[in-house]
């Protein structure tokens, strides 16, 4: 173990970003369903748009996820591919 603490710092923030349980729910939810836009997860979350596009726009500061403008329709996908082999760990596959 050295003293450089510092060199951690993205990996910190990825963790810092994800550690809350809405950003968290959004994240799973995009990695199934692939891409969606904002009024779907609305619909699944119930929680304000508002609400819900402040946490992307998080996800969207730390690079977890991306975005496309088509007219007024903004859909979002996982931008980093280490997202899916941290939430592989945190909710392993059920067998169905």
């Amino acid at each position: 173990m050295d003293n450089q603490y510092k060199k951690f710092q993205k990996q910190a923030e990825l963790l810092k970003v994800l550690s809350h349980p809405v950003r968290l729910c959004i994240v799973k939810g995009l990695l199934e369903k692939e891409r969606c836009n904002v009024s779907y997860m609305q619909h699944c979350l119930e929680l304000p748009q508002s609400s819900i596009s402040s946490h992307l726009q998080k996800l969207r500061s730390a690079d977890i996820v991306a975005c496309e403008r088509k007219g007024l329709e903004v859909t979002y996908w996982i931008a980093d591919e280490r997202v899916k082999s941290m939430l592989d760990i945190l909710f392993p596959h059920e067998e169905e």
